[in-house]
């Protein structure tokens, strides 16, 4: 009987204060019984030697890409592939910018680049550095392309500045590395899950039109958990700047038109969600040129109703879905709205939250699900969060 060997982490320690701190992380993983190896790259070598991450680690540390002796034994391809998890920590600016870019110049981005294993990061940077729009830009990047996170945490850095950026202290990091070791379950594994996501864009002329301020985080972050659940995931998607989650079938529109025509061609599904924030009109006539200013300087547009995406698929006489989720963006009466919708519209369920406070530019959200047993407390959670709070609910509901 051949007995199965731990599970290996590959953890990649980059420049920073915060590398002392991988120490104690490789400590926690050998103690649990777990192999890994460490990779160290040039800067991380000024705070930890690789004496030190070797005497605990009980194995070879790897240091240079271009070692002819590591390459001859093992190949970095070889390195990057048996690990069960790749764990970087810290992650540096520049270790995300590289792997979101696909820039490999040394050990540490190239062992990112080639392997095909789950990656965790684990970020450590000054504040300004983290609210970077570059840095917000990849780690955008990052997790659409399945690369999980760890922190970071608030507090006292060590150039005198307190914000995010403080790298997540090691018990934190091994139990989210507990956690990616654990095998996932699939509740959605062979059902097609059809998303809508982003704002509509209504022409008024060549120039201009009616849109909102929808981000599309959040139908994006849905998407994203679904195919962890083990989806086919369509996402129908308005003008966004978001990359596309890795295996998720994307189709681009712009107008609600456009999205109906892309939702009814995506059916049959087994799971309809309805977040995309789609425009309730559109202009009668669009002008074939530039409108110009007229003497008084007002323009009379006649509007006309786009049709219901979300009531068109929950009450389709064929092609129903087994479970349709609508959500519902309120400025006020948020839960009355809600329920007006769920009957309304032939949901099975409602998400309905308040955006009078500008959250569509927000990374969080304060949800309320409505099905046919009441609503639940409305809870601030980070859109991931609610993604994943929500197909889970799904993965019970579905059958």
């Amino acid at each position: 009987m051949t007995v199965a060997s731990p599970p290996r982490i590959l953890l990649i320690v980059g420049g920073g204060i915060a590398a002392y701190k991988a120490l104690e992380l490789i400590r926690l993983i050998r103690k649990a019984g777990l192999n890994v190896r460490v990779v160290l790259t040039k800067a991380a070598q000024e705070f930890v030697t690789p004496l030190s991450a070797g005497s605990l680690s009980g194995d070879k540390v790897y240091t240079d890409l271009f070692d002819l002796t590591d390459e001859a034994e093992m190949g970095h391809i070889t390195l990057s592939r048996q690990a069960e998890l790749v764990v970087v920590a810290p992650a540096t600016a520049a270790l995300m910018a590289k792997l979101a870019t696909g820039l490999s110049d040394d050990l540490a981005s190239t062992l990112l680049l080639a392997t095909d294993k789950p990656v965790l990061m684990a970020p450590a940077m000054n504040v300004r550095m983290w609210h970077h729009a570059a840095t917000q830009r990849n780690l955008e990047t990052l997790r659409a392309d399945g690369v999980a996170f760890v922190g970071p945490d608030e507090g006292d850095m060590a150039c005198g500045e307190f914000g995010l950026g403080r790298m997540a202290e090691p018990e934190a990091i091994f139990a989210a590395i507990q956690e990616a070791l654990k095998p996932k379950a699939q509740p959605l594994k062979g059902r097609h899950v059809l998303i809508t996501a982003g704002p509509t864009f209504e022409p008024l002329d060549p120039v201009r039109g009616v849109t909102n301020r929808s981000s599309g985080k959040q139908g994006y972050a849905i998407a994203e958990a679904a195919v962890r659940a083990g989806a086919q995931v369509t996402l129908v998607s308005g003008p966004v700047n978001i990359p596309t989650p890795a295996g998720v079938e994307r189709v681009d529109v712009e107008t609600a038109q456009e999205m109906y025509d892309a939702v009814h061609s995506a059916l049959p599904a087994d799971v309809f969600i309805a977040v995309a924030a789609v425009g309730d009109w559109r202009a009668k006539e669009i002008a074939r040129d530039k409108q110009k200013k007229g003497e008084d300087g007002e323009l009379t547009i006649t509007l006309v109703k786009n049709p219901d995406i979300l009531a068109s698929v929950g009450k389709h006489e064929s092609l129903r879905p087994q479970l349709v989720v609508g959500f519902a963006a309120e400025t006020r009466n948020v839960e009355v709205y809600g329920r007006t919708k769920l009957r309304t519209k032939g949901a099975d369920v409602i998400m309905a939250n308040d955006v009078s406070k500008d959250v569509f530019e927000r990374d969080t959200t304060n949800m309320i699900l409505i099905d046919e047993s009441g609503p639940t407390n409305a809870k601030l959670l980070t859109k991931r969060e609610a993604a994943e709070d929500l197909i889970r609910y799904i993965g019970t509901r579905i059958k």
